[in-house]
């Protein structure tokens, strides 16, 4: 089943009514963020499963999915990872139980931009969903690039070719090389700092600043899925390497 929840104007909204789904079993959760998005400016959906969201989806996919991950029968993280393979630009926010780091950790991997573990703050919630959101649409502009350089950037990552102004990567047959938010935003950060080591300390406080919550193994897992969509062979990475006790770095032209 899923529900329609009409929206209230807002100066606070990220766009005028960006669409968002909320999928979750229990029905006072549901109504609660549903509510809340609606009078925060939010055009807002609601499934109480993941078959339901599904259709959902296919109607009308919206630029935010805010998905539990616990709910009988498919599972949040089951939901997610076809959510990112059918829809790659799709925010994904994970509500997760606060003890569950696994399913955290694992929805991170399969693509989610953030998770909340519960109880939240409706706040903190509506704050996490705006971040994701600027993310996806932020202009080049805004990306940032070193002293001197062009505005619109080209750079090479071994085989694939980032453009930042676009917000695209592209693979060696010109096919584009699907990227999340928090992914483009990480190549980005290695752009701008070639042949650098970068510490994780160095990676979350940038990360902070963009509006993305993450952690060491976050930070680990993103660098995991870059690694295998640009690196000839990910099991032996000469694009963005490890440094050892450090971090990692990206060394351009190997």
């Amino acid at each position: 089943m899923t529900e329609n929840h009409s929206s209230r104007p807002s100066q606070q909204a990220v766009t005028t009514a960006s669409k968002l789904l909320v999928v979750d079993d229990e029905p006072e959760i549901r109504s609660l963020l549903c509510d809340y998005f609606g009078r925060s400016g939010f055009e807002v959906q609601s499934a109480q499963d993941a078959a339901a969201a599904r259709i959902t989806v296919a109607q009308q996919p919206p630029d935010l999915a805010l998905l539990d991950v616990n709910m009988p029968g498919e599972n949040g993280l089951s939901l997610a990872r076809w959510l990112r393979d059918t829809h790659p630009r799709m925010g994904i926010v994970m509500l997760t139980s606060a003890a569950d780091s696994v399913d955290r950790i694992v929805g991170l991997e399969l693509g989610a931009d953030d998770y909340i573990p519960k109880p939240f703050e409706l706040r903190e919630v509506l704050a996490r969903v705006r971040a994701v959101l600027r993310r996806s649409q932020l202009p080049a502009a805004t990306v940032g690039a070193p002293a001197g350089a062009s505005a619109t950037q080209s750079v090479r990552f071994g085989r694939c070719t980032l453009d930042v102004d676009a917000r695209k990567l592209w693979g060696a047959d010109g096919t584009e090389v699907e990227l999340s938010a928090s992914e483009f935003d990480l190549l980005a950060l290695f752009a701008r700092h070639p042949n650098r080591p970068l510490s994780r300390d160095q990676i979350m406080e940038q990360a902070h600043q963009r509006g993305w919550e993450v952690f060491d193994r976050s930070i680990d897992l993103r660098i995991l899925r870059l690694r295998r969509k640009i690196e000839a062979n990910p099991a032996n990475p000469q694009i963005l390497k490890t440094v050892r006790s450090v971090g990692y770095v990206f060394t351009p032209g190997t």
